[in-house]
């Protein structure tokens, strides 16, 4: 297959993109930023916002099947400023169903796994991708042609997510960066709450195959999953659990002692005892299971690893540090 990746310079689609090549399968990477140099063999580049529904057409219309994960992130910072998030994650990805459907096209679209939150008061993130699953259920059910799967990811994480500031220029912090870059460079880790709360994790090549999986399976079967596909570890743990597992692997990089974990005040946006966590017996319609992805203290292993070896030598040198 050729598959359309929207939003396919990010995190996430970056390791579905290595995981379609593997499988055989050709990509056509959608993205309102040009970064076609970073492509690999058997990858074309079409330059374009799914804001557009005219580009987003006309990507469509040279492919079998897409993964659709363009789309504004954040929590305080979808609060603060709506208007981006609700333009691209919904009318966005409007114009990706209504592409698809016109196409006959395999579709997979990237939900949250804390969609149920926006009952309870949180970020226009959540609210917006949840807003698109319920018109992806339209087109299924009413539309010709409908046959979009949801997969609804917890926290993705590994080697290559960005890093917001103080340690880096990305405007959306995500949990396993900023605790990693803290514990690298000795400061103590910061939890927001007091860290009970459970924050699944799931990493990141594990979701990669999943998205993958899913789109093969909608593709031989014509049809989507009849609930959406949940990915995320069989056992949960809360974020203090996350950031000892963290603050002890960093300590084994730099030989020195594990820093501590200092509480701050929650954000607006988080819900207090909050418990995101997957239902992994949905993987099963896809033919998966929780029980092989890959266990969360190996995964955070490789992710301090990866920070360790690729981003601290250089902050260290920015920084004029050991220099």
């Amino acid at each position: 297959m050729k598959v359309l990746v929207t939003g396919g310079t990010g995190f996430i689609a970056t390791w579905i993109r290595r995981e379609l090549l593997a499988r055989g399968h050709q990509t056509l990477i959608l993205d309102h930023q040009d970064r076609r140099q970073h492509l690999a063999d058997g990858e074309e580049f079409f330059l374009g916002d799914v804001r557009d529904h005219v580009a987003v057409t006309e990507a469509a219309a040279h492919v079998d099947g897409i993964i659709h994960l363009a789309a504004v992130l954040g929590t305080q910072e979808t609060i603060t400023n709506p208007r981006p998030s609700a333009e691209t994650n919904i009318l966005g990805s409007l114009n990706v169903f209504e592409a698809a459907t016109q196409y006959r096209l395999p579709t997979v679209y990237a939900g949250v796994g804390n969609h149920f939150m926006r009952l309870e008061g949180t970020g226009c993130y959540t609210i917006t991708k949840s807003a698109a699953e319920d018109l992806a259920r339209m087109y299924n059910l009413y539309r010709d042609g409908g046959q979009i799967t949801i997969v609804r990811p917890v926290n993705a994480y590994g080697p290559g997510q960005s890093v917001a500031a103080p340690y880096g220029t990305s405007k959306v912090r995500k949990i396993l960066p900023a605790l990693t870059c803290r514990a690298l460079t000795g400061a103590d880790i910061e939890v927001y709450g007091d860290g009970t709360q459970v924050s699944d994790c799931v990493y990141v090549a594990d979701v990669a195959r999943a998205f993958v999986t899913a789109l093969e399976h909608n593709a031989q079967t014509s049809r989507p999953t009849q609930t959406p596909v949940e990915v995320g570890p069989m056992t949960s743990c809360t974020v203090n659990d996350i950031a000892r597992l963290v603050a002890e692997e960093a300590a084994r990089v730099t030989g020195l002692e594990p820093v501590g974990i200092k509480h701050l005040p929650m954000r607006p946006g988080e819900v207090p005892n909050a418990v995101v966590k997957s239902d992994t017996s949905t993987l099963q319609q896809i033919g998966m299971s929780a029980a092989d992805f890959v266990p969360l203290q190996e995964g955070i292993r490789r992710t301090v690893d990866y920070y360790a070896n690729q981003w601290l030598p250089g902050y260290l040198k920015e920084a004029g540090v050991g220099v």
